[in-house]
């Protein structure tokens, strides 16, 4: 089995998960690894790009909040 060592998702920024997240890709495009290490990448991939949703998700509702506190005070 392929040991590969991800940092866990918790302790990355959205910056750093994009990152790894084309890096990713940009390994997988390539097609040069064997089929178990090829599915790990692709698994890691979708995690991180959930991941990466979730953040610009919450970002997008502290935005919404935060806008809705300045028409409340307008």
């Amino acid at each position: 089995m392929t040991d590969l060592k991800f940092k866990p998702l918790e302790d990355l920024s959205y910056e750093e998960a994009l990152q790894e997240l084309e890096g990713l890709v940009h390994t997988l495009e390539t097609g040069e690894n064997n089929l178990e290490t090829t599915l790990l990448y692709f698994e890691r991939g979708q995690k991180l790009a959930s991941y990466c949703i979730s953040l610009l998700d919450e970002a997008e509702q502290k935005v919404d909040q935060l806008l809705k506190g300045e028409d409340d005070s307008a």
